[in-house]
């Protein structure tokens, strides 16, 4: 053929399943061969610009043909393939590679929540252009500070699911020295292992749920960067899958992914200003607060403990809450009368961060009790306020509120690959049986302290029979209530 001898030298082989072609003369089709597939042209047999194909008769013989890395080859026409009807792999085998990343592209998208949608967005562009995150060295799991490209400061706090404190690759060398030295101790019995990216987002439902407003909006986001920690076999194959596209990129366009595989984890808003509320919390011992604004820091301190106590959050010391303290400032004014000035008020609030441990299906009773540190404040000898009551008893009293909440717990929990329905179920007994012992003390005028010393309850939703065999197994709307006796060890620990 006359086109044979503009052929490059740099050329590589590509195996097609298509019959043997003759004289043949690229041409660009007007209409999309993905919906029309290429047939003999029989009006146009003697044009110039005509490309003539035939069934193969054996469709699982392959010829060799030649397909440049030039420039030219984007002039090349797309080809759509027509798998022949006795194959046995089916259409499967020529589907287009790129319809299945749709999944991956659109997974990033949040339409009712805009705000935390641009902020997502945010990080993937400054990922883009080498502003990757940056880990956090403090804890036991792999957790990275995100930027945005534009001001380069800290917008979230993205926790992969595979980098927690008892993943696979968590980076961390003293959780891989604890399962070494310590295996009987290693883990936490009454948790969902490898959840906690899914524990960081539920406890951000229930935050909303409730008007708490004390958990910094939280989802489950995938991300892809060079720094996260990942295994030397997929750093290698997107490193050799690069140098592929690189120098022969009609090769490399067929790759289902370049890059390092984008990993599934939480993505916490990043709240700034705040400290740590042991910090906050020593201070004040030596400089009280003002009365007013020791009523305002209560309040907060309150909904926190709700939080904690709802979702049974077994890791929560003075370092894992913040608190951001603005002190009263007093600006002396330029005018007439020196005794006026501009007074700020002061202002107390509180972030729950680290909700990862949360959400236990038992409560526990191995080793370690896993005790709510704020018990042991001053605060929590205050009994709850009227305020909190008011707000929360109303919505924890309601089975349709309660099961709304369950629902979406659901429908967020169901997404991970390893989700068991049983297993959900008796999580969402744990919280249950949290909600009747919390609406009691509410009732009855008891303090944090005395909430937490309230024997645990766990209120189970009915197994049933739906349809006529095992299969159609489902769970009643009937709850039964049991008290669990068994406690761990060390009751302080």
């Amino acid at each position: 053929m006359s086109s044979a001898n503009n052929i490059p030298t740099e050329a590589i082989l590509v195996d097609v399943e298509l019959a043997p072609v003759e004289d043949v003369t690229i041409a660009v089709e007007s209409q999309s061969t993905e919906e029309q597939p290429l047939h003999h042209n029989r009006n146009n047999a003697n044009a110039t610009n005509a490309v003539k194909s035939y069934q193969s008769t054996a469709p699982t013989s392959k010829i060799r043909t030649i397909s440049t890395a030039s420039d030219e080859s984007s002039l090349l026409p797309d080809v759509g393939y027509i798998p022949a009807l006795s194959s046995p792999r089916g259409v499967q085998e020529y589907a287009p590679l790129l319809n299945r990343m749709d999944v991956d592209m659109t997974f990033n998208h949040f339409p009712d929540d805009p705000q935390f949608n641009d902020i997502v967005r945010a990080a993937e562009l400054a990922i883009e252009h080498g502003i990757y995150p940056e880990r956090i060295y403090q804890g036991s799991s792999g957790s990275y500070f995100v930027k945005d490209a534009e001001e380069q400061k800290t917008i979230g706090v993205f926790k992969p699911k595979d980098e927690e404190p008892y993943g696979r690759l968590n980076p961390k060398w003293t959780k891989w020295l604890h399962s070494i030295c310590c295996p009987c101790l290693f883990g936490r019995s009454c948790l969902v292992p490898n959840q906690g990216y899914l524990s960081e987002a539920g406890a951000s439902i229930v935050d909303f749920k409730l008007g708490l407003n004390v958990v910094p909006r939280t989802k489950v986001v995938k991300l892809v960067s060079e720094t996260f920690n990942y295994s030397r076999i997929d750093r290698e194959k997107s490193h050799v899958k690069k140098m592929v596209c690189d120098r022969f990129p009609s090769v490399g366009r067929h790759f289902h992914r370049v890059s390092l595989p984008p990993k599934v984890g939480s993505f916490q808003l990043f709240v700034e200003g705040y400290k740590d509320a042991d910090y906050w919390l020593r201070r004040w011992e030596s400089e009280p607060l003002p009365e007013t604004v020791k009523k305002q820091f209560q309040f907060q301190f309150e909904k926190i403990v709700i939080l904690d106590f709802i979702i049974r959050n077994t890791d929560r010391g003075n370092d894992n809450w913040l608190i951001k303290y603005e002190k009263p400032e007093v600006k002396p004014t330029n005018g007439e009368d020196d005794d006026w000035s501009i007074v700020k008020l002061p202002d107390v609030t509180i972030a729950a961060i680290d909700n990862g441990l949360a959400f236990p299906f038992k409560h526990p009773d191995s080793w370690r009790a896993y005790p709510f540190h704020w018990a042991w404040l001053p605060y929590a000898k205050i009994p709850f306020s009227q305020e909190i009551k008011d707000q929360i008893l109303p919505l924890i009293s309601d089975m349709n509120f309660v099961q709304d909440l369950c629902d979406e717990l659901h429908t967020l929990f169901k997404e991970d690959k390893g989700f068991d329905r049983h297993m959900y179920e008796k999580q969402m007994g744990v919280m249950r049986g949290q909600m009747l012992n919390l609406s009691q003390a509410l009732k009855d005028g008891k303090s944090p302290v005395q909430l937490v010393q309230m024997p645990p309850v766990v209120v189970e939703r009915s197994k049933g029979h739906v349809g006529t065999t095992a299969t159609f197994r489902n769970f009643s709307d009937t709850f039964t209530q049991r008290f669990q006796y068994k406690g761990p060890v060390f009751s302080w620990w």
